[in-house]
């Protein structure tokens, strides 16, 4: 069996993070390793404490794992300070860890802004050009290539942009009014778009982490990144379209819809 390794944050109400992504990680076939960065008290009307680990424990962490159950893709979500983000890159080139997928998690989709300016900097410097990709969303795009998005040719812009600065794939998410979802893919390769039909359901809690593991987890499976996409966005429109409707607030997508267990 084909091993991930997630580095992000815990949700306590199951629906985004770690928890998301060990589900996202199963249902797609793959074993599920974590290094927890902080803890979250929330559920889906909001976050209300968060507990972050010290760096040396996430080291700690880590290596326990890449030394015992080496990952064969890595995925990493909302990483809230410079010690924490040096941490995470000084481990992927000690361990030489391979299929990093960056979930650069800044700002919120209602343009809450997650982290403060120096853990930018940090992420922008010494996480983000180690990603085989990234999957920003239109404001973290905006972040980024330092543009403004209204439009897909914009979409297109800052994905180039992006990858001069930092040398990584750039999967820039649509949606945020833009357009029904659809998502742009630029690699050293090719470029390509990823038309998506956006399915009217307000539980989308935790939409990102699943993309991104899911991309992480058939990186894993050793298909090539577009086709990981691919697949990504398969299995999420899935989970979306499941319908499930848990919580007093945008709930979580419904990650086991296609398995059919015995117990």
């Amino acid at each position: 069996m084909k091993t991930a390794l997630t580095i992000a944050g815990s949700d306590s109400s199951g629906g985004a993070g770690i928890q998301a992504d060990i589900k996202t990680m199963t249902a797609n076939g793959v074993y599920a390793m974590s290094a927890i960065t902080a803890l979250t008290a929330q559920n889906t009307t909001g976050v209300t404490g968060i507990m972050e680990v010290t760096p040396d424990f996430l080291k700690e962490q880590i290596k326990d794992c890449v030394t015992d159950i080496f990952p064969d893709a890595v995925k990493t979500g909302m990483v809230s300070s410079v010690e924490i983000i040096k941490i995470i890159a000084e481990s992927i080139e000690e361990y030489k860890l391979k299929n990093i997928v960056v979930d650069p998690v800044m700002i919120a989709t209602s343009g809450s802004r997650l982290i403060n300016d120096n853990a930018i900097d940090s992420l922008k410097k010494f996480l983000i050009p180690l990603a085989t990709v990234i999957t920003p969303n239109i404001p973290e795009s905006e972040v980024l290539s330092g543009i403004s998005i209204k439009t897909q040719i914009d979409m297109e812009k800052a994905s180039k942009i992006i990858f001069e600065k930092f040398g990584c794939a750039v999967l820039c998410k649509g949606g945020h009014n833009l357009n029904n979802a659809n998502d742009f893919l630029l690699t050293k390769e090719s470029s390509k778009w990823f038309n998506g039909k956006r399915i009217n359901n307000p539980n989308t809690h935790g939409t990102g982490c699943t993309l991104s593991s899911a991309i992480a987890s058939n990186l894993a499976k050793g298909f090539h990144l577009e086709e990981s996409v691919i697949k990504a966005k398969t299995y999420i429109s899935g989970a979306l379209s499941a319908m499930l409707d848990l919580g007093k607030g945008s709930g979580p997508l419904n990650h086991s819809f296609s398995i059919q267990g015995n117990f």
